[in-house]
């Protein structure tokens, strides 16, 4: 005849007093095994899945889940064939047996826990290897509060009714005779949906520790971060329009990838007082008159600008050989500008732009300007830049911060000129301001140097006169 016995909270060991249901693992009427998993508990110190001493049916669970129960209280009833406790054997080969009854209990005693009396010592068993094809549950499973602490195989008696009820904890645990693992581990593996029987024990006879558990949640963890997935999990194609990075998109792509790989950049900005250069355009071509050619424009007076800037700052317009750690510093300034095509952002080079006033280099910058358009451009024209300039005020923006044009080791960016208000001879006024950005390979020079770089060019900006002294 079954006979109901009552499973009370034991206690958890390091003078805990009461514990917090947190979630149950058995329902009414669920067949449990000796020592398997019931209820899972949080105390001051650590979440706790606690086994059940007794193998039966499942007939009363006692607390809510977010129930305190305090030690000793009431946390489950089963009802079992016959009064037995978890069997084993003395050292000496003797039967260590008996039912709560027997040892005055009242059946309150966790494997490797209790609140009553001790229970009888048992014999450690060494593990044996597990076999994917077994089909018993382990038993005698040791519960502990303490993630590190040590854990053993304990022998006992599996009801035949345990075999057709899995534990529900949600990990895929080992069958057969195993090593018992803290259920802090059990835990563990569970919130990292880590399968138990994939990981290698480093602990005494192959048992699983809590740190080989953190070894794995780390190694799948770099996994993911690496961007790959497991073997047998599909591959997740992006969805939507598919551009091939080739041609001149491609180059481009390739270019600015390694520069942001190789060069140490680092960017100063400082806003400029552009009334005066806009002044002194406007006079420029009001003098020259429509039969003197083409207008010069903008982007033609601030490379002059960058031409004279750079007789000044050498440094700037030089390179890096990484192979013999060497900074190459360059003869001649072959000036860069980004120009925005159809087929992509391409920058055309004008040669001995050192040689060249604000008019000669405002024609080849026209010049190459249309042959970009036009897809004309050389390979030869297109390459053995020392130093770029890039005006994307034209695109309505204020500033960026420019990607140096490997190999070179400086970029001057340009943003809009626009009315603003600023303070001019001691008074607040509406000015043409501009904001200039400096991105500069940090291994050529030190802040120092661009910043003197950067405050030539914007000095030369707000009065024009400055370059006379290099003309």
């Amino acid at each position: 005849m079954a006979q109901v016995l009552e499973f009370k909270l034991p206690d958890l060991g390091e003078g805990l007093t009461e514990a917090e249901i947190v979630r149950w693992l058995v329902e009414v009427g669920d067949v449990v095994a000796v020592d398997q998993p019931v209820v899972e508990v949080e105390t001051a110190k650590a979440m706790v899945e606690v086994p059940c001493p007794y193998g039966g049916v499942v007939t009363a669970r006692y607390g809510e889940e977010g129930t305190e129960l305090p030690v000793g209280a009431p946390l489950l009833t089963v009802a079992v064939g016959s009064v037995e406790p978890v069997a084993g054997r003395d050292d000496s080969g003797g039967s260590t047996g008996g039912g709560a009854a027997e040892s005055g209990t009242s059946g309150n005693v966790l494997v490797g826990y209790g609140t009553g009396a001790p229970v009888a010592r048992r014999r450690r068993v060494r593990p044996t290897p597990v076999s994917a094809e077994s089909s018993v549950p382990a038993t005698g499973i040791k519960a502990s509060a303490r993630a590190d602490a040590e854990t053993y195989m304990v022998a006992g008696p599996t009801p035949a009714a345990a075999v057709a009820s899995a534990p529900k904890s949600g990990v895929v645990e080992p069958q057969g005779p195993v090593a018992v693992i803290s259920p802090l581990v059990r835990k563990l593996a569970r919130q990292h949906g880590l399968d138990l029987r994939q990981i290698v024990g480093t602990g005494r006879d192959g048992l699983i520790l809590r740190t080989d558990v953190e070894s794995a949640v780390r190694a799948a963890d770099e996994e993911s971060a690496a961007g790959t997935e497991p073997v047998n999990a599909p591959k997740a194609e992006p969805s939507g329009e598919r551009i091939p990075l080739r041609g001149v998109r491609g180059a481009v792509a390739d270019k600015l990838s390694r520069s942001r790989r190789e060069i140490p950049d680092a960017t100063c900005w400082v806003d400029a007082d552009a009334t005066e250069l806009m002044a002194a355009r406007a006079a420029m071509n009001a003098a020259g008159g429509s039969a003197a050619g083409p207008k010069v424009s903008v982007l033609a007076l601030l490379a002059r600008i960058c031409t004279a800037a750079l007789a000044r700052f050498p440094e700037l317009n030089s390179t890096v050989d990484a192979d013999a750690r060497e900074i190459v510093r360059l003869a001649g300034v072959h000036l860069g500008f980004a120009a925005q095509t159809e087929r992509g952002l391409v920058v055309p080079v004008v040669r001995d732009a050192h040689t060249r006033n604000a008019e000669s280099i405002g024609a080849e910058i026209a010049r190459l300007t249309g042959a970009a358009r036009d897809g004309k451009l050389t390979p030869a024209q297109l390459t053995g830049g020392t130093f770029t300039l890039n005006n994307y005020g034209v695109f309505g923006v204020d500033g960026s911060t420019p990607i140096i044009n490997h190999p070179e080791a400086a970029m001057l960016g340009v943003g809009r000129i626009m009315p603003k208000p600023w303070v001019h001879e001691g008074e607040l006024a509406v000015r043409q301001v501009v904001q200039l950005s400096l991105t500069f390979d940090h291994r050529v020079c030190d802040g120092g140097t661009a910043g003197g770089f950067l405050r030539y060019v914007a000095d030369c900006v707000e009065q024009p006169a400055v370059l006379l002294r290099t003309l």
